[in-house]
């Protein structure tokens, strides 16, 4: 009876850490897939990208993308830009207008320019508001 006991306790504790380890490789391949943040429209994270025209953010690519959190405006170069995405998650980033003016992307936003707006720099910031 002693053996009958001891199988059915082996069995089951056979069968634990089979579900355990079943467990533990789905929580591991979902942690892993979550940490490798996928890219929008061809911009990954922690970028953000400009696209030249509907096409090319339809087609997921980018003219330019940027990362660098910097003090100072980067000069961007100076055309008219169809989208920009922000796909960071914790930073903002100012986008100066070729007028001199300056519009602040959140973070995971993108904006929509028309025809007559170039952007001719970003700055990149920390804070995660505007």
């Amino acid at each position: 009876m002693k053996s009958l006991v001891r199988k059915s306790l082996v069995r089951k504790a056979a069968a634990l850490a089979g579900a355990s380890l079943a467990i533990a490789t789905v929580s591991v391949a979902n942690a892993s897939a979550a940490h490798a943040e996928g890219s929008t429209n061809g911009c990954p994270y922690p970028y953000v990208c400009f696209y030249v025209d509907e096409h090319a953010w339809n087609a997921g690519t980018p003219i330019t993308k940027y990362r660098d959190v910097t003090s100072s405006y980067q000069t961007v170069r100076s055309r008219p830009h169809y989208y920009v995405l922000n796909t960071r998650n914790d930073d903002v980033a100012y986008l100066r207008l070729q007028n001199g003016s300056s519009i602040c992307l959140p973070p995971n936003t993108e904006t929509q320019f028309t025809n007559a707006y170039s952007v001719t720099g970003i700055r990149i910031s920390s804070s995660s508001t505007c």
